[in-house]
């Protein structure tokens, strides 16, 4: 088995661990991280609280997940399926991937203004048209944040046909597709995390009840610690890599830890 983890994408957040302050925003980011199944977390708070931040980076302390992979076409599972065990037991991969790779905990991010279809997926017809008429489906964002993280910016502001999409597939665990002719059904197991300003509107209450945990964050008042979030942001802005090699340790220590809890 080979690891794939994507360095790159790492040196670009903003260190979890450096986050000033905001200790329920993090304590309940890493019971999730624990355990998806509490339900996700809403993060209610104004601009400049570290929200966005801390949802992008707890993703990147949970450990690499094991999904199947098709040598033959050197391409992963499109919906994040574990790898088929010996002898065909184990697993959730039908097509029976007897190799696998390790990839970093997806993080998927569902702009407000995606489409129905973005987000379930649909008909490929380009590739349906080279299959000779075969209808070929291609997976959608909550494929792709399946067994990972799907996080939604100012989930408040979701229009109500994707607020609907998400209550079905967060309460089945399963995303289930019906176009032109074509019925699919993949799992959709992902830890739901939204961040919304409550000056911009409420959040439907059905989708409410879907988050496990709910959290208010707000600014810092000591000027000591203001002061201390200033001086970490400018350390990151002038010398990024500098930054997250001084906090690499701290959340190598983190991820060890969530691996630890998880069991």
């Amino acid at each position: 088995m080979v690891d794939v983890g994507s360095s790159s994408r790492r040196r670009q957040l903003y260190p979890f661990a450096a986050i000033v302050g905001q200790d329920d925003l993090k304590l309940c980011l890493i019971l999730c991280a624990v355990d998806p199944s509490i339900g996700g977390v809403l993060i209610q708070g104004g601009k400049g609280t570290a929200k966005s931040t801390a949802a992008r980076g707890i993703a990147h302390l949970m450990p690499q997940i094991e999904v199947g992979y098709d040598s033959t076409s050197g391409a992963l599972d499109p919906y994040n399926r574990r790898p088929c065990g010996e002898g065909g037991e184990g697993g959730d991969d039908p097509l029976h991937h007897r190799e696998s790779r390790f990839i970093e905990t997806p993080f998927v991010d569902l702009p407000i203004g995606s489409t129905e279809d973005r987000v379930i997926g649909s008909i490929d017809f380009s590739a349906t048209l080279k299959q000779g008429g075969k209808r070929v489906f291609a997976p959608g964002m909550l494929a792709a944040a399946n067994r990972g993280v799907l996080y939604v910016d100012e989930v408040n502001l979701l229009p109500a046909h994707l607020v609907d999409v998400l209550l079905d597939a967060a309460a089945s665990g399963i995303n289930t597709v019906q176009r032109e002719g074509l019925t699919m059904s993949h799992p959709a197991r992902f830890m739901l995390i939204g961040t919304m300003n409550p000056e911009e509107g409420d959040l439907r209450p059905q989708l409410l009840d879907r988050f496990g945990l709910m959290v208010d964050v707000a600014a810092p008042q000591d000027a000591v610690e203001r002061s201390e979030v200033v001086r970490q942001r400018i350390s990151f802005e002038r010398d990024e890599t500098t930054f997250r090699e001084k906090w690499h340790e701290a959340e190598k220590e983190l991820t060890k830890k969530v691996a630890e809890a998880q069991g």
